[in-house]
């Protein structure tokens, strides 16, 4: 159990620090970084990795069932349009507010989403994971009121303030974003099982596993951003603004983003199963709330709230508080018979 925690907490520390780079680019349009991130890390990033890594990669995916597939794809896809709306959130709301509200509304439905394919744990513990759960929620209220005074006196205080859009917009953008995520919860728990089993018979290691089971999760996903970003480049005619001095810089920032924002995601696949029957319950918590900690506490540091009062600042540490109590609560649900 030990262990699974840790690679959880671990992975959501690398998903935490992912998009910083992004404060870094010079010269690329929203448009431009994004796209380049997107076709990084849902195709070359694990099409690379499946390759090179999984022993038996055509014979796995060759034999794998059809449900599984339109399983995985369909709910695959859905996340990938809610990461998508998440990057798009972060341009109205910052960064460690568009953490806190995508990452909450995803550990809220998400966590519970696997009981579907796993069925519901013993009741002590469920009823520990729920009440876990609903202090996660009063953090996330918290934040969102943070994020409204924020709003409040940079618009009296600023007018040449950093707020790039509406925050009742990037609010409500980063939630429904959030609740398309959670298909990523469920993708994991319904293509496990068999690309366990598959890779274990092809001699893979355990932790291969996880690589498998990205696969199929990231190149869904990456289809609908695909398109998204190929219209959008057009449509705000910013292919041009490839062509900069600073493309070598930015490119390496963005692969940086891309690995993380991959690993990531396959380490916490791994903590899953380390963690045993309510693995894809308790990591996903586990993984998701050490994301929106090291993404607020970035946040900080990169100065997003240094105009904001006391009083919103009290509201943010509220809620990363509540956060933080609330994950150590599923976290000791899986120690729970």
């Amino acid at each position: 159990m030990t262990e699974g925690v840790l690679l959880a907490i671990f992975a959501g520390l690398m998903l935490g620090l992912y998009a910083l780079p992004e404060k870094f680019t010079k010269d690329f349009k929203y448009e431009n970084t994004w796209s380049l991130f997107f076709l990084l890390t849902m195709f070359v990033v694990p099409i690379i990795a499946s390759v090179t890594l999984i022993n038996g990669f055509g014979d796995i995916f060759g034999n794998m069932p059809t449900d599984i597939w339109v399983k995985m794809g369909l709910t695959s896809f859905l996340w990938g349009v809610g990461v998508m709306m998440w990057s798009k959130a972060i341009n109205h709301i910052g960064l460690s507010l568009g953490f806190s509200l995508f990452i909450g509304t995803i550990i809220l439905v998400g966590s519970v989403l696997p009981f579907i394919e796993d069925g519901l744990p013993p009741t002590n513990k469920l009823t520990t994971i729920l009440l876990g759960l609903f202090v996660v929620l009063i953090g996330i209220f918290a934040n969102g009121k943070a994020g409204f005074i924020r709003e409040k006196v940079e618009k009296a205080n600023d007018e040449n303030s950093e707020q790039k859009g509406s925050m009742a917009t990037g609010i409500l953008i980063a939630v429904i974003g959030g609740l398309l995520a959670t298909g990523f919860s469920y993708a994991n728990a319904a293509g496990r099982p068999y690309l366990h089993e598959a890779s274990q018979a092809a001699g893979n290691a355990e932790w291969i596993t996880a690589v498998a089971v990205m696969f199929p999760i990231f190149i869904s996903g990456g289809i609908v951003m695909t398109a998204y970003f190929l219209w959008q480049l057009s449509t705000k005619k910013a292919w041009g603004d490839f062509k900069t001095p600073a493309f070598g810089k930015n490119f390496i920032l963005i692969l940086v983003m891309a690995f993380f924002h991959y690993a990531a995601s396959a380490l916490f696949a791994f903590a899953a199963y380390k963690l045993g029957a309510s693995g894809n319950t308790v990591g996903y918590a586990i993984f998701n709330t050490a994301c929106v900690v090291t993404a607020i506490i970035s946040g900080i540091i990169t100065k997003e709230w240094v105009n904001a009062s006391p009083k919103a600042r009290k509201f943010l540490y509220m809620g990363l508080s509540c956060m933080v109590i609330g994950i150590i609560i599923v976290a000791y649900s899986n120690s729970l018979s």
